[in-house]
């Protein structure tokens, strides 16, 4: 049997039984999808992105949270952070980068007993603070670095 074949036999596959649990009703399509915080992704500074997606304005800065970015980006279209939250009972971890256009560039929830640590590449259009934003055991926590984004490496 040809390979491209079985990927096709697959495919179809899978997407029939999705498409007969959806008609069935034992899931809904807001299962299947993930949740958009339109509000948060729209707000145009910091503190109105937080409140659409966790609730509150600015968090008290925590310890227990380390942020791990550079302190110049040569590139400013990637630029890598790691974010660990040394604490029980995490929720989420969401990122800004204050000064982007959209502020709100990520938020990655956690279940159970998941270990507090996302690692990726975020986007920034200057020079500005990362801010990272832990829930943990109902409260917020948060941490900045500001990072200097240069053009071509010759500042900014």
């Amino acid at each position: 049997m040809n390979m491209k074949r079985r990927v096709f036999l697959k495919g179809s596959l899978a997407s029939g039984m999705v498409a007969v649990a959806v008609g069935a009703g034992l899931i809904t399509p807001r299962q299947v999808l993930a949740a958009w915080p339109k509000e948060a992704f729209e707000a145009k500074n910091v503190n109105d992105a937080m409140k659409g997606i966790v609730g509150a304005e600015l968090a008290p800065a925590s310890d227990a949270i380390k942020l791990d970015a550079p302190d110049i980006a040569e590139n400013g279209a990637v630029v890598p952070i790691k974010i660990t939250a040394e604490m029980a009972n995490v929720e989420s971890i969401t990122i800004f980068a204050e000064k982007n256009q959209t502020p709100l560039i990520a938020s990655f929830n956690f279940s159970g007993n998941a270990q507090g640590y996302i690692s990726t590449r975020i986007k920034m259009g200057q020079t500005s603070n990362v801010i990272a934003v832990v829930k943990a055991g109902g409260q917020l926590h948060s941490a900045r670095k500001e990072v200097k984004v240069t053009i071509g490496g010759c500042g900014g």
